[in-house]
């Protein structure tokens, strides 16, 4: 049987532009992976490896032109998106090799013998190790920055994985040029171009998963796919980590200080996040609690003019747009919820954005409304109206785990008055990032950063995004009692790398 062809499709026109390649046999899938594994010793050298990502960001940017170009034709995302997203995956490449330069990552600690210790302590000396072959699967969202060389490619080759990354089949074409230019700049340093791995098609991403030389996942994409992948990742006959970003509702509670104070700000703020790349972004605010009466009128007044403001869009691929067609036409067909503009087809590759409203009485108990706590993707949020605060708190009592959640207080409530604190409190053990009077598209790429979430928001508690995203393709190992001239570089005393340490209970820098 001959191998399934993987095209290049124009999500605005639904038509193949070329073929790029065919789905990867299992026999090539483990071709790839064990050139993966054979290739980890090149990057053992820290020096080396910050060097290469350093070189695959100057390189990804020289070749800018080229790859918006594809990427655009891809996914319709447009260039001054795809622009600002390959800039924030070369800044990110950039980031990592800082962190391999710097060193703390290793997480050194060591401790020298103390007999008079109880129990007494012997010579231990810890620091992490890399897991292995990583194998990455590609978002459908943002073909560079969740894409080949995002952001678990990234802080894997940062901590000294090989990667194997699954394409996904909604840019095909460009994961095929991002893997070139990597490669190329993997050569530079010396480095196996089999350091990075590309595979197509589904049986590919499953033989992926059970391969035995893969030490470790990263997903972003859809609840059913990520959970069908982690407990794969989990039935193997050695379990590995899987850390997957599956779905969000991304809840935003205004209070009713806010609508009164600002009403017109947050009803246009509120549409240009759920709109914002045709609603497509993981962190799009879903559900957002509006207090009823006449200030929260007046928000959804202002939502509504925004919102019918927004030109038609075309989504990643026609499936996509197909289910968001068909998810919003069933929400909206539930008693009691109205559509002050009706999210839907915009026309034969096109969809417009819209709203949907709903008491929230409706969601404070379990019933056919508890769709309206899914996530559906692309440009529709739901405005659930509430009567009281004992409303707002059954609500987000049934919420499931979360990326982000938000409050939009008024001056005062920020300023320490009301119920600011109180409902803080509430919103953190739903998400990962608890943000107030803002909105929670944009992720920045920054230390302090946490992308992740309480379950389906993400399977771990790890972050995909800032520097301690490498946290996840490590592992710790103590060595006792080792005689010096046997321990590795790093855990020696004189510290010739100039590493942060703790050693003998004190913080050296």
């Amino acid at each position: 049987m001959a191998a399934a062809p993987v095209w290049s499709v124009d999500p605005r026109t639904g038509k193949q532009r070329e073929q790029v390649a065919v789905e990867a046999t299992a026999q090539e899938v483990d071709t790839v992976v064990r050139a993966a594994h054979d290739a980890r010793a090149s990057l053992a050298d820290r020096t080396v490896r910050a060097a290469f990502l350093r070189s695959a960001a100057d390189r990804l940017q020289t070749a800018k032109d080229t790859l918006v170009e594809v990427a655009d034709a891809e996914t319709a995302l447009g260039p001054v998106r795809l622009t600002g997203e390959l800039a924030r995956t070369c800044y990110q490449l950039r980031a990592f090799a800082d962190i391999v330069d710097e060193g703390a990552f290793l997480d050194v600690v060591i401790n020298h013998p103390d007999g008079a210790a109880t129990p007494p302590i012997p010579d231990l000396r810890r620091y992490k190790v890399p897991l292995g072959v990583v194998a990455v699967y590609s978002a459908s969202n943002f073909p560079f920055a969740f894409s080949v060389v995002g952001g678990d490619t990234a802080s894997a080759l940062a901590a000294g994985n090989p990667v194997v990354v699954k394409s996904h089949p909604d840019h095909p074409a460009l994961s095929e040029l991002v893997a070139k230019v990597v490669r190329t700049a993997a050569a530079e340093h010396g480095i196996p171009e089999s350091v990075l791995g590309l595979v197509h098609g589904f049986e590919a991403g499953v033989e992926l998963i059970k391969h035995p030389l893969v030490a470790a996942a990263g997903f972003t994409g859809s609840i059913r796919g990520g959970r069908a992948l982690f407990d794969a990742a989990a039935a193997r006959p050695v379990p590995i980590p899987f850390h997957g970003e599956l779905g969000s509702l991304n809840p935003v509670v205004v209070t009713e200080a806010a609508a009164v104070e600002r009403a017109e700000d947050i009803g246009a703020g509120l549409a240009g996040s759920m709109t914002m790349g045709v609603g497509q972004f993981c962190v799009k605010p879903g559900l957002v609690l509006v207090p009823s009466g006449a200030a929260g009128d007046g928000l959804v007044k202002s939502l509504t003019d925004a919102v019918s403001d927004t030109d038609a869009g075309v989504l990643l691929d026609h499936r996509m747009r197909d289910n968001f067609i068909a998810g919003v036409a069933e929400r909206a067909e539930l008693a009691d919820v109205e559509s002050p503009v009706t999210p839907g087809a915009g026309g034969e590759h096109t969809v417009s954005a819209g709203f949907l409203t709903v008491p929230a009485a409706r969601l404070a108990a379990e019933g056919a409304h508890d769709l309206l706590l899914e996530e559906c993707f692309g440009p529709v949020t739901v405005v659930a109206r509430y009567e009281d605060e004992g409303e707002v708190r059954a609500v987000l009592s049934r919420l499931p785990g979360n990326l982000t959640a938000t409050v939009q207080l008024s001056e005062g409530e920020a300023a320490g008055e009301g119920r600011g604190v109180e409902i803080l409190a509430e919103l953190t053990p739903l998400a990962g990032r608890v943000l107030v009077n803002g909105w929670p598209t944009g992720v920045a790429v920054a230390p302090a950063q946490h992308h992740g979430g309480p379950y389906p928001a993400t399977t771990s508690t790890s972050t995909s995004v800032g520097g301690t995203a490498i946290e996840r393709w490590l592992r710790p190992v103590a060595y006792q009692n080792t005689p010096a001239a046997l321990l590795p570089v790093e855990l020696r005393d004189e510290n010739e790398l100039g590493l942060p340490r703790r050693f003998n209970g004190r913080l050296e820098r």
